[in-house]
C-alpha cells in the first residue's frame, strides 16, 4: 500500500471513529458559592436622621444595612437561616460595632427578617452583583471597632 493510500485510510478511519465520539463541550460553570454566614443585628430609632458612612441620613424604615468592608452601595440579599425569610438591603453604613456580628440591618429589614424580638439572627449574605459577600477591600471610610457586649443589639 502506498504512503498516500495509508494516509487516506487512516484519515477515513479517524473521521469514522471521531464522528461517533460524543462532542466535547465546555465544562459547566462552577456552582455559585454560598454567601457569607454569620450573625446579624439591627439598629433603628436611636440613629434616625444621623449621617451614615455614605453621607445619607439613616432611615430606620428603609431597607439598608451597615457592613464593615463591602463597598457602600452594594446590594445584598440577607437570609434568616432560622426561618428562611429574606430581604434585599443596600449597604449605606459601616458597622456593626459588636464583636462577632457580621452585619447590622435597619429596623424595617429586621422586621421583614423576623428578628426584631430576638435582636440577632444567624444569616447568610448573598451579593446581588455576583461578587463575594466577604468584601474585597479594607475599610477606608472610617475605622470599625467592635466591643464585647452581653444581650441583644437594639
Amino acid at each position: 500500500m502506498s504512503v498516500v493510500r495509508r494516509f487516506v485510510a487512516l484519515g477515513t478511519l479517524g473521521l469514522a471513529v471521531g464522528g461517533r465520539l460524543p462532542a466535547l463541550s465546555e465544562p459547566p460553570p462552577p456552582a455559585r458559592q454560598p454567601g457569607q454566614v454569620g450573625v446579624a443585628s439591627w439598629y433603628g430609632a436611636g440613629f434616625q436622621g444621623s449621617h451614615t458612612a455614605s453621607g445619607e441620613q439613616f432611615d430606620a424604615n428603609a431597607m439598608t444595612a451597615a457592613h464593615p468592608s463591602l463597598p457602600l452601595g452594594t446590594r445584598l440579599r440577607v437570609i434568616n437561616l432560622a426561618n428562611g425569610r429574606s430581604v434585599v438591603v443596600r449597604v449605606t453604613d459601616r458597622g456593626p460595632f459588636v464583636c462577632g456580628r457580621m452585619i447590622d440591618v435597619s429596623t424595617a429589614a429586621a422586621r421583614s427578617l423576623g428578628m426584631v424580638q430576638s435582636g440577632t439572627a444567624r444569616v447568610q449574605l448573598q451579593r446581588l452583583d455576583g461578587a463575594s459577600a466577604t468584601g474585597t477591600r479594607p475599610v477606608r471610610e472610617r475605622a470599625v471597632y467592635c466591643r464585647r457586649r452581653k444581650g441583644h443589639a437594639r
